[in-house]
């Protein structure tokens, strides 16, 4: 399928479920609802998962009542098939452009080495993967779903994207600058092509590697917010 069909079909998706760009109070309920759930996920990261754990069931059950409300179809969340070729043939090759240097530099400096897959590795990644999953529907299915109705500017759009990822993990100084060239970028694509599995894929294979490669000083094994603070403090 063609980018330009499906940009088509994508903007026939999201005017036949919402109206297209909002105005005036409609726009205005929609950016209060995005503030209050990334703030809520803000609050989830830094305090209630400590305090509060059972707060992510209600956060998770207002981005359902959001999908009810608005409407919204699996082919309009990027969650069925369509799309999946588009989205892949645009992702997988930029991110196989990231991965190369990743790669060499960490055989270069020991940091990786082949070895012959087993169970436990398969299974680590296959866990993470669903987590990234989970990450590209709140990023895109649900944040960039909703911007989409209120911000016209695609590029801005996804720098406001881009950040939102990237402020999700804060203070990892690795994944802050990753995840927010990662956030644009499949932001980006996701406005041409709605799919997020492809890019699901690409965030566990690129986070796997970033994790191998880089520092244990500053990465603590891929720690977001307090996680990350008191990494290695017993």
């Amino acid at each position: 399928m063609e980018a330009g069909t499906f940009m088509s079909e994508g903007a026939i998706t999201v005017e036949g479920q919402a109206g297209g760009i909002q105005r005036g109070p409609l726009a205005f309920f929609t950016a209060f609802e995005v503030a209050l759930i990334f703030a809520g996920i803000l609050a989830y990261i830094w305090r209630w998962q400590r305090t509060f754990h059972d707060a992510w069931i209600i956060l998770f059950a207002l981005i359902l009542l959001s999908h009810a409300l608005h409407r919204d179809t699996l082919r309009g969340l990027g969650l069925g098939t369509s799309g999946m070729r588009g989205c892949a043939q645009w992702v997988l090759p930029l991110a196989i452009l990231f991965y190369l240097p990743l790669l060499g530099y960490g055989w270069a400096h020991h940091r990786l080495e082949a070895i012959l897959p087993n169970w436990q590795a398969l299974l680590s990644l296959l866990g993470y993967g669903v987590w990234c999953a989970f990450q590209q529907y709140l990023t895109q299915s649900y944040f960039n779903n909703r911007l989409m109705l209120i911000i016209h500017n695609r590029h801005l759009r996804s720098i406001l994207v881009g950040i939102m990822f990237g402020a999700a993990h804060i203070p990892n100084p690795i994944l802050i600058v990753a995840t927010f060239v990662a956030g644009f970028v499949f932001a980006e694509v996701f406005s041409r092509h709605r799919n997020i599995w492809p890019l699901a894929l690409a965030q566990a294979v690129g986070g796997f590697l970033l994790g191998a490669v880089s520092p244990e000083s500053l990465m603590h094994h891929l720690r977001v917010g307090p996680g990350y603070l008191f990494y290695g403090i017993r």
